[in-house]
């Protein structure tokens, strides 16, 4: 099931080409009162509503794919979290590459270890990107976004895959720079999800999934997700062994080789294999990097 956000807060499931709306069956989530919980409501509540949906959808109004605005697929992850020099190639080329590297030594992901970028850095892919700092480097990740649906801490590498709601398409954008990862990577829009969540059943192996993202119609980026240092499992084991785990959590499992910048009206496409593609646009101006005084 390829499950969006659409037109706001509109709830919808992808049916070949056109997009469902399935939004009254939110109806059904339990009420909330101060304090809100840490983790998104519909993906923890996914498996009971999954057949509500496919009921939804017999009489749902039926949009265009192309016609809908897609917000991210996840509405309220409580953590988004990073997996830095995870293909061996990308580190490769961060060793070789100063202007990637800024200095740092680069060994391993088993040595950097994850990252949290913030909440308000998410937006979906119908949204702009709107870079910052124009004296300064900011480049495009593609990566395979990882959607977790059920707590977890501490899991068995053999048992991760239990607690994956499903996949999407993820750009962890990145201002380059000597600052910690987390704080240049949270950026407002600089986490990109899209274009809607495929759930866990129907990826056979999300360790063998094609991947890339074109700059103005140039690729750049081109791998398969099987390149993974720590693949999936291991992903999951590794972030659950510091953080709990909660629905609606997003794991950025990491980008491949090829990274570069992007400018102000540059014209994105990324896509993951079984999952989708979507395009994005640089906003045509930079954001301003501090108030104006």
């Amino acid at each position: 099931m390829r499950i969006c956000r659409f037109n706001g807060d509109r709830l919808g499931v992808v049916d070949k080409d056109e997009v469902v709306d399935v939004t009254a069956v939110l109806d059904v989530l339990p009420a909330q009162r101060y304090p809100l919980p840490q983790h998104d409501l519909f993906i923890a509540a996914l498996p009971r509503l999954r057949p509500l949906l496919q009921q939804a959808m017999q009489a749902g109004v039926r949009h265009p794919v192309g016609a809908v605005r897609f917000a991210s697929p996840v509405a309220n992850p409580g953590k988004i979290i990073g997996a830095p020099i995870n293909y061996e190639a990308h580190a490769a080329e961060s060793k070789a590459n100063q202007a990637i590297a800024q200095g740092r030594n680069v060994t391993s992901i088993a040595d950097w270890g994850l990252f949290l970028k913030a909440g308000s850095s998410l937006v979906g892919c119908d949204q702009d990107i709107v870079l910052r700092f124009p004296d300064r480097r900011n480049d495009h990740e593609v990566e395979l976004g990882v959607v977790i649906g059920s707590t977890c801490h501490r899991v068995r590498r053999e048992d991760a895959m239990a607690h994956v709601a499903g996949y999407t398409v993820a750009l962890d954008m990145t201002l380059r720079g000597t600052e910690f990862q987390c704080f240049r990577k949270s950026i407002d829009s600089y986490s990109v999800l899209g274009p809607w969540m495929v759930t866990a059943d129907e990826i056979a192996d999300p360790n063998q999934l094609d991947l890339w993202i074109t700059v103005n119609g140039e690729m750049r980026q081109q791998s398969n997700t099987r390149h993974l240092v720590y693949d999936i499992a291991r992903l999951i084991e590794f972030a659950s062994s510091f953080y709990t785990l909660e629905p609606g959590d997003v794991i950025m499992t990491g980008t491949p080789d090829g990274v570069g910048p992007v400018r102000p009206g540059d014209l994105l496409e990324a896509g993951v294999a079984q999952v989708g593609s979507f395009k994005i646009r640089i906003a045509p101006h930079y954001g301003d990097a501090l108030p104006a005084a």
